[in-house]
């Protein structure tokens, strides 16, 4: 094979179009046959001997570091783009590649560093169909014209840009074969030989993704993208320097238009820029720029919070997508007491009003710590009287919000004294106990200011309304509620239990004098068909899914039925029944699908099987089983893996295991609990998970457990928290704003109702007894739920 470039009389390469590059002198110097045509980019591609002889090996390597997960949307959004321009080349009326063939006069266009890639092809951004300044013409002579046929290109170009090859059959292989021998693709070349060995073994059924030797597509554009940073390190084939503040940097164009709309609009629409060697951007920084050119090639962004604003402006202003949402998701997941109001003033002058409506809620539900920071005290007084007027405030007591206003005043007296008045008037001076209302004194040091008169006039608002205590509070609203399904409750002459069918949310927190509290809760509706205990109930995908459960006494009242209840469009939709009637068990939500864990299938005997739902086919499907039949016990998810802890086993004694669940695996056991328990719960927070409630058995005879405690999945250990003041069996419970609640129940002693909710704070390590239930109280399912808002109020 001869690789050769056309040149002109003058011995330049020249600048003519396709069509003047088939002309009858373009021949074969060993057979005279016609040669395949590959026009390329006139800047930046090396030396005739580099682009001729590159090694596709050398080139594919790439290092096989695990990127994080905002990598990966980056080389799936950059491939996919790059992709489509190829998809769409047809409109565009010149490209950096073109190829044809002489058999058939087939003719393909591509760029050409994705055909020196081809072994991995991985993501970089949109690619533009960006109009090329210069184009020479890059002459491939083969002798055997039938060597490389079309099938055979075209597969390996549906590799390099989107990292499988879905015609990839007995047919089709040797042509694939013998396009990735002569182009130099030793990946493909790999791929074809695994799959000749499927089919000399007739492994008809062999999966896309099985042929990729165990590389997804995906990985296989990671490397890709791996590949185009190498060659843009060695500034292979770079065709544009773009500068800003007097620094140059060297780039492709299509990369530039693949990552950013700016640079696809100025490279794909006639601008000037399209013909011009070298672009200054005058409102660009040098180490902004630099910051996203690394983005573009690499898929990784280093941020800071030195950077972050500026970055994240520059990403917006130039329109670099990707860049911007991983600055976006920085901003959302390392924000603070100490930045979010600077976040929020960001937000505020650029008018993102999804990232300004995060941080000023995070403010208003982290108030306590952001008021002690000194960012707070640079508060305008406006934006300070709308935050301690908002109905989302969330402060333990009115103490809190007085010395919040007592501290931003304290930064500028003499300027600030002026709007003590006003900003006296959001604090609920009534709901304040004798010892609180004592610091309110420290006012009376305040200069030029009626300090007296405005003290009395406070002094006297808190006396007026102390004995109304109960119909004065601070309401709170939580971004999510509490949601309260079925279970069942006594009668009203408390001569039976019956199942329920209500859903109940909490719609409010009441804040009343020192540590009442008050949830308001609110009815949302029914559920349909018959009323259950004994269920279970998440929230997937912003839904609520009810499972299983009995809806009455009998036997033969267990039920495998599924519902979905859409809040925004207010309907329920019957989902496929599981496999087994289940109640007393674990629903768990792992990696969008959900998980039917042990339980009991009538009231006599447990079992140990586990099904998983899938939402997309509307299937239950059995997994690995549990290592002995189970119910009652409790489980939660922990760093994605499933932990499950007590329970009932065959025989109905109670158990003190922990152990790991997984649905390939089976059953790992880990440090026991220190009592045995059951009809309990179990939820995570943060780095631990908390155990609370139940049963415990010693001797044979059940009792109810009212010690707690918390394991350590990483140290694998156990310790004690402060303990229940009452029983709390076959309760419910959810975490809700770092806080655990656990709602009903009853008391094994004596079977009477446990009509109350109580609340685990772990900062102050200790329980809070809110308030009462508003319906059923025992074997009731809770969860976590986004309400609308037209609901709430």
């Amino acid at each position: 094979m001869e690789v050769k470039r056309r040149r002109d009389s003058s011995g330049q390469f020249s600048d003519n179009s396709d069509h003047d590059c088939e002309e009858s002198s373009l021949k074969c110097n060993e057979c005279g046959k016609n040669r395949a045509i590959m026009a390329r980019y006139s800047e930046g591609y090396g030396t005739e001997e580099e682009c001729g002889q590159s090694d596709p090996q050398r080139e594919s390597d790439a290092d096989a570091d695990v990127e994080d997960a905002d990598t990966r949307q980056q080389i799936v959004g950059s491939l996919q783009r790059i992709s489509s321009r190829k998809r769409r080349r047809q409109r565009v009326t010149r490209q950096d590649t073109t190829e044809s063939e002489d058999d058939g006069g087939q003719s393909r266009q591509n760029h050409r560093w994705s055909l020196r890639l081809s072994p991995h092809r991985s993501p970089s951004r949109t690619i533009l169909e960006e109009s090329v300044s210069q184009v020479r013409p890059l002459v491939i002579c083969h002798c055997n014209p039938a060597e490389v046929s079309d099938l055979g290109i075209s597969a390996v170009l549906e590799f390099a840009y989107t990292g499988i090859i879905t015609n990839l059959t007995r047919g089709s292989l040797p042509q694939i074969q013998a396009a990735a021998l002569y182009l130099g693709v030793p990946r493909v070349l790999k791929l074809c030989k695994e799959e000749k060995e499927r089919q000399e073994k007739n492994d008809s059924e062999m999966k896309i993704k099985e042929r990729n030797s165990g590389i997804s597509a995906e990985e296989q554009k990671k490397v890709s993208l791996q590949a185009i940073r190498k060659l843009w390190d060695k500034r292979v084939g770079c065709d544009v320097e773009v500068e800003a503040e007097g620094r140059i940097f060297n780039a492709h164009r299509v990369i530039l238009s693949a990552s950013s709309d700016y640079f696809r609009a100025m490279f794909g629409s006639g601008m000037k820029e399209t013909q011009q060697e070298s672009v200054s951007l005058l409102l660009m920084g040098a180490p902004e720029l630099e910051a996203l050119l690394h983005c573009c090639y690499s898929g990784h962004l280093l941020l800071g919070w030195g950077c972050i604003f500026e970055l994240t402006s520059t990403a917006l202003q130039f329109q670099f997508q990707t860049a911007l949402s991983l600055c976006l998701n920085f901003l959302q997941q390392e924000m603070d007491a100490y930045n979010c109001l600077d976040v929020a003033a960001f937000a505020e002058a650029y008018e993102m009003l999804d990232l300004r409506e995060m941080a000023e809620d995070f403010t208003l539900r982290h108030f306590e710590d952001v008021a002690v920071t000194e960012k707070f005290q640079d508060l305008p007084v406006e934006k300070l009287k709308a935050y301690l007027r908002s109905n989302c405030l969330c402060v333990k007591s009115e103490l809190s919000v007085f010395r919040a206003v007592v501290s931003w005043i304290n930064a500028d007296t003499m300027a600030r004294v002026k709007e003590a008045r006003d900003l006296m008037r959001t604090v609920l001076f009534p709901l304040m106990t004798f010892t609180e209302f004592r610091e309110v004194k420290v006012i009376t040091s305040w200069p030029r200011v009626s300090d007296r008169d405005l003290y009395e006039s406070l002094f006297e608002e808190f006396c007026t309304n102390t004995f109304h205590s109960y119909s004065d509070f601070r309401t709170y609203l939580p971004k999510e509620t509490l949601v309260l399904v079925g279970g069942e409750k006594i009668t009203e002459n408390l001569d039976k239990r019956l199942p329920c069918g209500e859903i109940w949310f909490s719609n409010a927190f009441h804040n009343h004098v020192g540590l009442m509290k008050r949830i308001e809760w609110k009815k949302l509706g029914d559920l349909p068909e018959k009323p259950r205990f004994c269920h279970s109930a998440k929230v997937m995908g912003g839904k609520l899914y009810v499972v299983g459960g009995r809806h009455y006494y009998g036997k033969d009242d267990m039920m495998k039925c599924a519902y979905r209840y859409d809040t925004i469009q207010n309907n329920w939709q019957r989902l496929a029944d599981m496999n087994e009637k289940r109640g007393n068990f674990a629903l768990l939500v792992v990696d969008g699908k959900m998980l039917a864990i042990g339980g009991n299938k009538d009231i006599e005997e447990n079992i140990e099987s586990v099904e998983v739902y899938c939402p997309i086919t509307d299937s239950w499907s059995f997994v690995q089983p549990l290592d002995q039949s189970l119910s009652s016990h409790a489980a939660s998810v922990w760093n994605g893996e499933i932990f499950i802890s007590g329970g009932f086993d065959s025989r109905y004694q109670c158990l003190e295991s922990m152990f790991l669940y997984h649905p390939e695996k089976g059953t790992t056991y880990l440090r026991d609990m220190s009592q045995s328990r059951a009809q309990h719960c179990m939820e995570t927070l943060k780095d631990c998970l908390y155990v609370a409630g139940g049963v415990s058995g010693v001797g044979g005879q059940l009792f109810d457990q009212l010690a707690c405690e918390i394991f350590d999945p990483v140290n694998n250990c156990w310790c004690a928290i402060m303990s229940m003041s009452m029983p709390h069996v076959s309760a419910a419970s959810a975490v809700l704003e770092g806080k655990i609640y656990v709602i009903g129940g009853y008391c094994h002693e004596d079977y009477s109702d446990t009509k109350v909710i109580h609340r685990y704070d772990p900062a102050m390590q200790h329980w809070e007894n809110l308030c009462r239930t508003p319906g059923s109280n025992t074997h009731i399912a809770a969860c976590v739920l986004a309400v609308p808002h037209h609901l709430r109020q």
